[in-house]
């Protein structure tokens, strides 16, 4: 269930598949192997500067590159995905 976003719908449902293959090859517990899963297949599909936080209880405060955030819930985990801004 998406929570919020501003990127393109088809970034959306990849980023939606990135995480659902990442819930099948580790355990839920193993947040940051899912979470550099999803980010390698970030960077080789839209180049490199993402950042991915994946957890069930987390805080953040980021600045985003337009059209490149998405946070949204998969099974007891919650994934956020963004593109860093540059400085």
């Amino acid at each position: 269930m998406i929570q919020d976003t501003d990127m393109p719908v088809k970034m959306q449902l990849q980023a939606m598949s990135s995480a659902s293959q990442a819930l099948d090859l580790f355990d839920v517990p193993d947040c940051n192997s899912m979470a550099c899963y999803i980010k390698k297949e970030f960077d080789l599909r839209y180049g490199s500067g993402w950042p991915f936080v994946v957890g069930s209880n987390f805080g953040c405060c980021f600045t985003h590159t337009k059209g490149t955030f998405i946070y949204f819930c998969l099974e007891t985990l919650h994934f956020l995905i963004f593109k860093c801004s540059a400085a």
